[in-house]
């Protein structure tokens, strides 16, 4: 029988593939790229005998050189978990569908990589031809009642680029179409949104509708307020993120600084496009 990502029977042959493997009563696995292996459970299977073929398994994958086993779990299969905690596996990662759990068979340090640590946010900067910013105030979260009007903020969601995060959040608040133009700066805080880093991107957009329709879920209003007047806000002239923010919006007003544009590339490890952000219109001038 064949083992691969998609089985989840236990395999009763002894050969050794290049991308898998198989032996006598073992979980199926495959290789990944680092000198262990994954277990991707699908079928449902009794505590019992799960643990029976994980320990025979251990055995196994140690006698082959292993390192680190991930088995991912699907939330259906939860009965597992207590199972393969007490043969020694821990907590790696939690999404919506399923659970990974890890283990570091050598005796050695541990190279396994933590978790993700950091999340991602955008804010963005709405300027329209009469010096004017788009602003928002919000039914909830941390401004909500200080009566402040601020820019649109929002998570950047998995699989998401930076620019199509913000032109999203800005339609989504406001109702307002918009296209990116820059990265003005960004800002790294830790400890935040349970005990993760967060990275938090401030980008201009330059509108392309201007008629407000307010999403009624978390925003309290919307509006286009001139720059000055927002800038003015007591709140902003005391907190210094708010005023660096001044500083970069009135720097974009007056086109007298230059932030980071995405540029398409393609990836070395995968057929697909990234993006690079950096200052394009700087980058020749020395040469």
């Amino acid at each position: 029988m064949s083992v691969s990502a998609n089985s989840t029977q236990p395999s009763t042959e002894g050969r050794f593939g290049e991308n898998g493997f198989e032996c006598a009563e073992i979980l199926p696995a495959i290789n990944d790229a680092h000198g262990g292996v994954i277990v991707e459970m699908k079928k449902p299977m009794n505590p019992d005998t799960f643990v029976t073929l994980l320990r025979s398994s251990l055995l196994q994958w140690k006698h082959h050189g292993k390192e680190g086993v991930w088995i991912k779990l699907p939330i259906e299969l939860v009965n597992l978990v207590e199972t393969a905690v007490k043969e020694g596996f821990w907590f790696h990662h939690a999404e919506p569908s399923y659970l990974m759990l890890v283990y570091w068979i050598p005796k050695t340090g541990n190279t396994i990589p933590p978790n993700a640590s950091h999340r991602v946010s955008v804010g963005a900067i709405v300027l329209n031809d009469n010096k004017e910013v788009l602003v928002v105030q919000e039914k909830r979260g941390r401004f909500h009642g200080l009566g402040l009007w601020k820019i649109p903020t929002g998570v950047v969601d998995a699989g998401e680029d930076i620019f199509n995060a913000a032109i999203r959040e800005v339609k989504e608040e406001t109702g307002i179409d918009t296209e990116f133009v820059e990265v003005l700066a960004f800002r790294q805080e830790h400890k935040t949104f349970f005990g993760k880093s967060d990275l938090f991107f401030l980008c201009v957009l330059r509108p392309l509708s201007f008629d407000i329709k307010k999403q009624d879920l978390e925003i309290e209003a919307a509006q286009w307020m001139p720059f000055e007047e927002f800038a003015a806000q007591p709140f902003n002239q005391k907190h210094e993120p708010f005023q660096y923010i001044n500083e970069l919006c009135s720097s974009a007003v007056r086109s007298s600084y230059a932030g980071f544009s995405p540029r398409p590339i393609s990836s070395y490890f995968k057929e697909q496009l990234s993006f690079l952000y950096f200052n394009s219109n700087d980058l020749h001038k020395s040469s």
